[in-house]
């Protein structure tokens, strides 16, 4: 009876662990941990990580991308990495978490920092590539219209 007692507190040891594993009981990466892991995977080209750390709309953004110019979903994700070619490091500045929603910044391959959203989406921090691009579309439209705004005024009567 002693030696059963002995073998199955390592058994049940192995088994509380790996329940807790399963529920969750990890520690979720923070935007900062998921852009490292997406850098990662892009320089190893491993579509399938960066696709996990990719939010819900980004993959639907890429999706309906893919289906205009007739490739697959994993062209596009390969494609669009935020990173330049043959960009070897990235620098990271100024983590920001506000609720379900960061932001990170990270320099290019320009050299220039760019802020990279992120959404907290079933406990787990994605790249919010699609809140990206229409971030970019904003301040394209604020441009136009600042341009319209200096181009009106200048106008002689």
């Amino acid at each position: 009876m002693r030696r059963f007692n002995h073998l199955m507190f390592p058994a049940a040891l192995l088994l509380a662990s790996l329940f807790m594993l399963s529920c969750g009981g990890h520690e979720a990466a923070t935007p900062r941990q998921t852009f490292e892991t997406y850098v990662r995977a892009s320089k190893k080209k491993d579509i399938t990580t960066m696709k996990l750390l990719l939010s819900k709309d980004t993959l639907k953004m890429h999706e309906q991308e893919a289906k205009t110019e007739g490739v697959t979903l994993d062209d596009v994700v390969k494609r669009e990495t935020l990173l330049g070619e043959g960009q070897s490091t990235v620098e990271y500045r100024n983590e920001k978490i506000e609720g379900d929603r960061a932001s990170l910044e990270f320099k290019n391959a320009g050299g220039a920092w760019e802020t990279i959203p992120f959404v907290n989406e079933d406990g787990e921090w994605k790249i919010d590539k699609k809140g990206y691009a229409d971030q970019l579309m904003q301040q394209i439209e604020q441009q136009g219209q600042q341009f319209d705004e200096n181009t009106s005024r200048d106008r002689l009567p």
